[in-house]
């Protein structure tokens, strides 16, 4: 019976010759090399000289060798027209790759096995980048445990000395404060201010750490998030004679749409823009909010407008920082978290937020979200 692996057709042979990502060998019915293709010489690092008769066990490692590895691809492929198999295989200066080998059964016209077509890939750089994506996935598991031990910490450990603090100076107050003199009196003013600021600067950094953890993302009608905000805000809204304008440019809708979302931090987000925009609002004059938005490029594009106080152009990126603040507590009382809270929740649904703003023209606060359901 004549071999036709020896005497290979010219043309499936050129193109084959051709492909370099994979190697791709003709082996005779035990297993020596009869063709080859450039992909194999770029791939095992023989020259095709030299790869000519080989046996295609050396390119398998000493311990798949004793295991009879490469044998038993040769039977399962026999008996089943095919067989795969992944593991380290050896170049010709020594060095091992990850490789993915498939080994097809070639039949005469008896349907008898003349020899093995086998296609091997390099999979070493795929191999090292899931090892590094799972070393990754366990540093970060190791920073996450570490945040939340921290947030215990900060929640319990660090707020007992401020509460005894704030304590002790409510009974030097109560008990001895007739006998402390104005200066007296105001050092302890000044202790028990300290003591509350600090009381809620760690409130702000626990719920900036808890946003979005241990919360699935569903459906969220931003119609009803503002809605429940005018709710809340009734009173402010009836002194201030404010003007609330939602609607959604797209043509289609008549309102604010339903978005993906984690609801308790996306309603955070909401109630912060509207509390932002009520304290910086201009002392005269009706302060109006109006949010619109509008879909592109699979995420929902919110503007939050307002015609208060505005922020000066040297200032759009600082107000996202935490603890940074702008303007006197005096004049406008808080502690520099609200839009630092903002910026996470935006980034935790897969956006981004800026302002465009203008001194005492006003403040659009942009973001996105993500629409990945």
């Amino acid at each position: 019976m004549q071999n036709n692996l020896s005497q290979p057709q010219p043309l499936l042979l050129k193109m084959l010759g051709e492909i370099e990502d994979y190697a791709i060998l003709f082996l005779d019915q035990h297993g020596f090399v009869r063709s080859w293709n450039k992909g194999s010489e770029l791939i095992k690092g023989y020259t095709a000289e030299e790869m000519l008769g080989m046996d295609f066990r050396s390119f398998y490692t000493e311990e798949a060798q004793a295991n009879k590895i490469p044998d038993h691809l040769l039977e399962e492929a026999v008996l089943n027209g095919k067989a795969h198999h992944r593991g380290w295989r050896i170049k010709k200066n020594g060095e091992q790759f990850w490789a993915h080998v498939t080994i097809t059964a070639v039949y005469d016209e008896e349907n008898e096995v003349i020899g093995f077509s086998k296609f091997t890939r390099d999979l070493t750089d795929k191999l090292n980048a899931e090892k590094a994506l799972k070393e990754y996935a366990r540093v970060l598991e190791f920073r996450n445990k570490e945040l939340e031990q921290f947030v215990y910490i900060a929640s319990h450990d660090l707020q007992e000395p401020l509460l005894t603090v704030k304590n002790f100076v409510g009974l030097l107050k109560k008990e001895y404060g007739e006998q402390f003199d104005e200066n007296g009196s105001l050092y302890l003013d000044y202790i028990a201010e300290s003591t509350e600021k600090m009381k809620h600067l760690i409130k702000g950094v626990l719920d900036y750490a808890r946003l979005g953890t241990h919360e699935a993302k569903e459906l969220v009608d931003c119609n009803d998030l503002m809605a429940t905000l005018q709710e809340e805000f009734s009173e402010e809204i009836g002194a201030l004679r404010l003007e609330v304008d939602c609607e959604n440019l797209e043509v289609s809708y008549d309102n604010l749409p339903r978005v993906p979302a984690y609801e308790k931090a996306l309603k955070q987000l909401f109630r912060r823009l509207f509390s932002n925009a009520l304290k910086f609002r201009k002392k005269e004059g009706i302060l109006k909010i109006q949010v619109t938005a509008a879909y592109e490029d699979q995420h929902w594009n919110f503007e939050f407008k307002d015609n208060g106080i505005g922020i000066e152009e040297r200032y759009k990126d600082k107000i996202f920082l935490i603890f940074q603040r702008l303007n006197s507590k005096e004049a406008y009382p808080g502690h520099g978290i609200g839009l630092s809270h903002c910026k996470k929740i935006v980034e935790l649904h897969g956006g981004e937020i800026f302002v465009k703003s203008a001194l005492n023209e006003g403040s659009t606060f942009c973001f996105s979200l993500k629409n990945d359901k």
